[in-house]
């Protein structure tokens, strides 16, 4: 069972999400108009009761607030954020998946894509969908990266879910070379404006440079 928070400024789409998520089985501990109201509430939550696992969070509220703010405050909590949009304004949706938010549903989805994206950002995954490909396709000021072969190996290797040791004996190399490669890796991410600090990370930008293109469409864990 996966705590939701859902943050939108249409009363009809909370109530549409609230009723797919308690019909799943899942619990919504609370559904508001904004990101103040969601800290608010959740600065409330007695001791002992389960904080929210993710925040369905609208693209653009009504409040003038901006994209990356939105998400970094929610992350801020410790949930995890997938945004929930109409996907016609790439712009917005880049700053979101460049302030961290693990994914974009449409509005439009059907209720059972809505929710097992709910539940697969909830359980750590990251969404590798079209609405993610599209933002960054669309974006031509989106820095890449440039890495070497062996790099690209072990990024590879590293952001589908194995150990650093597993890595390197795949490798036939030492431990501390992968390492060396990791931390140049997470330096030229860096440089572009890119940073990429953690695990799903380093998942989101292999996704996003094509260094994991076997993904399937409803994304994959970060292992």
């Amino acid at each position: 069972m996966v705590s939701v928070a859902i943050i939108d400024d249409h009363e009809s789409v909370r109530l549409g999400l609230q009723a797919a998520c308690m019909g799943a089985g899942h619990t919504v501990a609370m559904s508001v108009s904004s990101v103040d109201e969601f800290l608010d509430a959740a600065g409330e939550i007695e001791p002992g009761i389960a904080p929210v696992d993710i925040v369905v969070l609208d693209l653009s509220l009504g409040d003038g607030t901006d994209v990356p703010t939105n998400v970094a405050r929610v992350q801020e909590t410790g949930a995890a954020v997938l945004i929930h949009s109409i996907a016609d304004r790439m712009a917005l949706v880049r700053q979101a998946l460049a302030a961290g938010a693990a994914g974009v549903i449409p509005k439009s989805s059907p209720t059972d894509v809505v929710i097992s994206s709910i539940e697969q950002v909830a359980s750590g995954g990251v969404l590798n969908n079209l609405e993610w490909a599209s933002a960054i396709e669309a974006d031509s000021e989106f820095a890449s990266v440039q890495l070497g072969r062996r790099e690209r190996d072990v990024l590879h290797l590293y952001a589908s879910g194995l150990p650093m040791k597993q890595v390197a004996t795949q490798l036939g190399v030492a431990p501390s070379t992968v390492k060396q490669h990791l931390d140049r890796i997470r330096k030229k991410y860096v440089e572009v404006g890119r940073p990429a600090p953690t695990k799903v990370d380093l998942l989101r930008r292999a996704v996003e440079d094509g260094i994991l293109p076997e993904l399937n469409p409803g994304g994959t864990d970060a292992g």
